[in-house]
């Protein structure tokens, strides 16, 4: 009976001894699976933040890959006086009666201006001689959108010359090119009959860099005088439009701008880029065969 005993107690002692060694160990597994699963987690955070700095860093270098687009800035920011461009001598070769210019209506002073001056020598019974001059200036800012202010300028410029040379009624047109003047000039001449009688037009487009000036000139002889000479009217209207441009290179700083510039503008291309805005759609070459 006491082997049976000490039997069944070592049975007993072996069974303690085996239900200790696995509850130790479920204690260690216990103890090792927290660790395991927040060493777990914390790789897959890490994951996510450098995934996240890995997205971030991409995005930023796409963005400096890809530079905000730019446009040559415009060379002119403002535009001279408009009724002080020219020379009182000068005046008085082209309208020499004209007590003072007419400033034109405009909200935006430095991007359009025009004066116009009007003169009439009354000779009695012998007739008058009736002369009107008008000089519209426009500058053009460069934009991202529509371009730089220069080849805005020479769209314009060239819409200008082909206005004048479609002048309603317009007779014996001529037109050729001035030299010396701005970046490039063009001479506009025709006849214009009307009610009051024949008048003689010249009509003058330069463009500077990105200003644009359009130089309008009629004279007729009126109630039996004789009609002007084109071609001294003609003389005339170049040498206004060139001291308007020289006063577009004293408006900015005291540059010049009567001549060519040593290098020739990028705008000097045959092909125009986009049309200037509507703002400066109107024509004053057709506004003066309707104001003279």
């Amino acid at each position: 009976m006491q082997r049976v005993a000490e039997r069944d107690q070592h049975d007993r002692r072996d069974q303690r001894e085996q239900r200790a060694r696995g509850l130790r160990r479920a204690l260690v597994c216990a103890g090792v699976v927290p660790v395991m699963l927040v060493a777990a987690a914390c790789s897959s955070d890490s994951g996510s933040d450098d995934k996240a700095a890995d997205s971030s860093t991409k995005t930023s270098a796409s963005e400096s890959a890809s530079p905000s687009p730019t446009v040559q800035a415009a060379v002119y920011k403002s535009l001279p006086e408009p009724c002080k461009v020219l020379a009182k001598k000068t005046l008085e070769d082209l309208v020499p009666q004209a007590k003072s210019g007419k400033r034109g209506s405009s909200d935006e002073a430095s991007t359009r201006a025009s004066c116009s001056w009007s003169s009439l020598d009354n000779n009695g019974v012998k007739g008058s001689q009736f002369r009107w001059l008008n000089v519209s200036l426009l500058r053009f800012e460069s934009d991202v959108t529509r371009g730089s202010g220069d080849k805005l300028a020479q769209a314009y410029y060239e819409t200008q010359v082909r206005d004048a040379k479609s002048a309603s009624g317009a007779k014996n047109l001529k037109s050729a090119p001035v030299a010396g003047v701005g970046d490039e000039a063009t001479a506009v001449r025709y006849d214009l009959k009307k009610k009051e009688g024949s008048f003689k037009q010249e009509t003058v487009v330069a463009r500077v860099e990105n200003v644009v000036v359009t130089l309008d000139y009629n004279g007729a002889g009126l109630a039996g005088e004789k009609t002007p000479s084109a071609d001294s009217l003609n003389k005339l209207a170049q040498k206004a439009v060139k001291e308007v441009v020289a006063a577009v290179g004293r408006a900015n700083d005291g540059g010049s701008a009567g001549t060519p510039s040593g290098t020739p503008s990028k705008s000097a291309s045959k092909s125009p880029s986009s049309s200037p805005s509507k703002a400066a759609s109107a024509s004053p070459s057709k506004s003066a065969a309707k104001k003279s």
